[in-house]
């Protein structure tokens, strides 16, 4: 998604441990986590301009991470169906060496379609989800679960494109 932005980067995936405390609040908790993380990076490579993101699915008030096992992948899907949640995203861009820290984030809603437990296996089947928050990727197979959203696609997948350009320009990487 980055690459949408015209502007070159390499990955390092950053060796943290997130905040995945359930009843944090959302907007802290994903703020804290990309923050973490592109400080962490920053801290290997000053020089560098540093992205970060975080996300999480918010329902009844809790936080809905990445499910550790398939029956807790099929046990937040099950809750998620027939419902609308919010999905928050923080993003982060340092600089240690001119002493750059823009912190900002974005929140999107979808509601999914009521699912029932063919669909469930089905999309199990296909999308791999351990490494997503809500067991879900809104971007592999999302018809299958998802009936509408509002705000930004981008937010939902885990990089709200707007708000990064924003950050980005700010940090006089793009025009």
């Amino acid at each position: 998604m980055l690459s949408q932005l015209g502007y070159p980067f390499d990955v390092q995936v950053a060796a943290v441990i997130e905040n995945e405390d359930p009843t944090t609040d959302p907007r802290e908790m994903v703020s804290h986590n990309a923050a973490l993380k592109s400080r962490w990076v920053s801290d290997r490579v000053p020089e560098a301009v540093v992205l970060g993101a975080d996300t999480t699915v918010f329902l009844d008030g809790h936080a809905l991470n990445k499910p550790g096992s398939p029956s807790e992948a099929r046990a937040m899907l099950r809750r998620l169906s027939g419902r609308t949640h919010q999905v928050f995203t923080g993003v982060s861009v340092n600089c240690i060496e001119t002493n750059l820290h823009l912190d900002a984030g974005a929140v999107s809603e979808v509601t999914f379609r009521v699912l029932d437990e063919p669909v469930i296996d089905l999309y199990l089947s296909k999308v791999h989800v351990f490494d997503k928050a809500g067991g879900y990727a809104v971007q592999e197979h999302g018809d299958l679960i998802v009936a509408s959203f509002s705000g930004e696609l981008s937010t939902i997948v885990g990089l709200p494109l707007s708000l990064t350009k924003q950050l980005l320009t700010r940090a006089g990487l793009l025009a």
